[in-house]
């Protein structure tokens, strides 16, 4: 299968997926949203390829948000339609994944870059990241599962604190907070992905894909919030903050919200 916006790497028992938009900061859009579904899909009935680890090409960035100008327009239902689509083709999708999922973070790891970073099972980072969900600062909320699983990860408190702030933590604080699971330079970050994912894929994949299942139950409960996460989501693109939110980044200025 052929993509225009990954690149697809497989040996030793491992696949690497390389989101490839350098130019736009491999920022998400619907084209890629549904290629890496595709991708995953294809890999999940692949034998050989018994551990996934995605990364971001260039230095600069693993991704770096969401393509904003595919949804500046939209309405209150589109954007329901926006998260809930995205959850079900990606995110949801990953962190239920039955083969282990790596992601190596490579630079900025911001809104949706962030969202799909904590989607996978295990994060390791270069000491160049830099890790945030700036979505308020659009006049909107993170939408693919952020309010969720950063909680998850590191705590309401500072959940809370990254999100209303919409501010950047580097790396270190990332590793201290437990947000990333092992720091490494950038040169030697995808060796440090390759030998976790060589450690996983040694080991049954029935008894991976249970443990996945067994961990993921423990957090059942966010469904709710990951229904209320869409609904509040959709409702940010019918009010005027997000209008001037999304139009101030488009023209590159800061946004004067009422």
């Amino acid at each position: 299968m052929n993509y225009n916006n990954l690149l697809i790497q497989k040996s030793n028992n491992r696949a690497v997926i390389t989101i490839n938009r350098p130019e736009k900061l491999n920022a998400l859009n619907k084209p890629t949203i549904e290629e890496l579904h595709n991708a995953l899909t294809v890999l999940k009935e692949d034998k050989e390829a018994r551990v996934i680890i995605i990364t971001g090409a260039g230095q600069k960035a693993f991704v770096a948000g969401a393509d904003i100008s595919e949804f500046a327009s939209f309405g209150v239902e589109e954007g329901k339609q926006l998260a809930a689509q995205g959850q079900k083709l990606l995110f949801d999708y990953i962190e239920n994944y039955p083969k282990p999922v790596i992601a190596a973070i490579n630079g900025y790891a911001l809104g949706g870059g962030l969202e799909l970073a904590m989607a996978c099972h295990v994060r390791i980072a270069s000491n160049n990241a830099r890790l945030g969900l700036p979505e308020v600062t659009l006049g909107l909320i993170p939408g693919y599962g952020g309010t969720q699983r950063l909680a998850q990860l590191v705590g309401k408190g500072k959940a809370l604190e990254m999100i209303l702030t919409a501010g950047m933590i580097q790396a270190e604080e990332a590793l201290q907070w437990g947000l990333v699971n092992k720091l490494t330079s950038q040169e030697e970050l995808m060796d440090e992905a390759t030998a976790l994912a060589d450690a996983m894929s040694k080991n049954s994949s029935t008894a991976l894909a249970a443990a996945i299942r067994a961990v993921n139950a423990g957090y059942t409960y966010q469904r709710s919030g990951l229904d209320t996460e869409i609904e509040e989501f959709g409702r940010c693109f019918g009010t005027a903050d997000f209008k001037e939110g999304t139009t101030a980044f488009l023209e590159k200025r800061k946004p004067k919200f009422s």
